[in-house]
């Protein structure tokens, strides 16, 4: 290779792929960099980028897209996964991935590898802290040989998965499929100086007791909403399938007509929550559950939203119709009971939940600036 300029113009290229999401392996991004400059990589490996090099580059263009804000994000992501591991110390637990490169993506899982020789171990850990989770076996055939691997799924302020092997692989050297290096990853004691580095001021107990105790309302959300997939409603009325299909259809036509008002869309997103608690009254058990995090506007939307429905009917008393002609939040009311009953097409094409969420906390984070 010529010279160190070469060697820049490579890390700045395999950045740009894999901070756009071209790429997720190092080796592929720098090969195809190297390709675009024309440099026969397979006989000097050497003179590639390191990892570190291109994960800088990475991290300085996250600084000039995006500003502090996804840096905020990687370090909220890492004291989250320091709270988990040392949830899990006894299982060795170390981190990998994006969150420990550096270089998440939106809607990356925090992935931890965990050593036990009990999935019902560390499952029953989960259950003390009363963590959600799913356990997925999955069959992978390499070189002719099945193997089945383990993968714990916590659904948690941000998601985890955890893949699960037996204790006395706590030393093995994970290597890439792609590659055939090590993998990168860090123990709790690596983390924890690696956080220290970044911020020597830094008091993690602190930092983790503060991440325990706060209570990010747009995860309870998430929380609240993911149930909803398995809710399945009476074709005859819903025939668009789960009630979070049509949370998301409803939210879709909401962000249409009014994306500027973060309660509205709120209140078209989480009207239904209280179907996965208590089918028979869904309104009442939903509010229950979303009590001190939401506005009272977007509180009066959901509690009334079946009522606009006996409205329309004409099944409504006549004094609950006059109240409800007389409240404030009369034509945002109608406007949603508009959307409610549109938002049940089959195979209509809606967002993500956690696209939905994202739309809705940047909307709050405008109007907090």
């Amino acid at each position: 290779m010529a010279d160190e300029r070469i060697r820049r113009q490579i890390a700045f290229l395999a950045a740009q792929l894999m901070y756009r999401r071209t790429e997720s392996e190092y080796f592929t991004a720098k090969r195809k960099a190297a390709k675009q400059l024309g440099v026969e990589y397979r006989f000097r490996p050497g003179d590639l980028p390191s990892n570190a090099e291109i994960r800088d580059q990475i991290q300085a263009m996250a600084r000039m897209h995006e500003g502090p804000k996804r840096l905020d994000k990687l370090r909220a992501m890492r004291l989250e996964a320091l709270r988990m591991m040392r949830k899990l110390a006894r299982f060795r637990p170390r981190l990998i991935g994006s969150v420990w490169t550096g270089h998440v993506r939106e809607g990356s899982d925090i992935d931890l590898h965990v050593f036990c020789d009990s999935q019902a171990l560390v499952t029953d850990a989960l259950d003390e802290h009363g963590l959600a989770y799913e356990v997925q076996h999955k069959r992978i055939v390499k070189y002719g040989e099945e193997r089945v691997f383990t993968h714990i799924h916590v659904d948690d302020r941000f998601p985890f998965e955890l893949t699960l092997y037996p204790e006395d692989k706590v030393h093995y050297v994970f290597k890439s499929s792609i590659t055939g290096k090590p993998i990168e990853r860090a123990s709790i004691a690596a983390l924890e100086a690696f956080l220290k580095a970044e911020d020597p001021e830094i008091d993690l107990d602190f930092e983790v007791e503060r991440v325990e105790d706060h209570v990010d309302r747009f995860e309870l959300y998430r929380l609240l909403l993911r149930p909803l997939e398995a809710v399945k409603q009476n074709p005859k009325h819903h025939p668009e399938g789960d009630a979070l299909y049509h949370s998301l259809q409803v939210f879709e036509l909401a962000r249409d007509e009014r994306g500027y008002d973060e309660e509205f869309l709120l209140a078209a997103l989480l009207h239904d929550v209280g179907k996965a608690i208590d089918p028979s009254n869904h309104v009442g058990a939903g509010l229950q559950a979303l009590e001190g995090t939401i506005t009272p506007r977007t509180e009066t939307l959901i509690a009334l939203h079946m009522d606009a429905l006996a409205y329309r009917q004409g099944t409504l008393g006549a004094r609950a119709r006059s109240r409800l002609e007389q409240s404030e939040e009369f034509e945002d009311l109608m406007l949603l009971r508009e959307l409610d009953s549109r938002g049940r097409r089959p195979g209509a094409i809606v967002c993500e939940l956690d696209e939905a969420l994202a739309f809705i906390r940047d909307l709050a984070e405008e109007d907090e600036a």
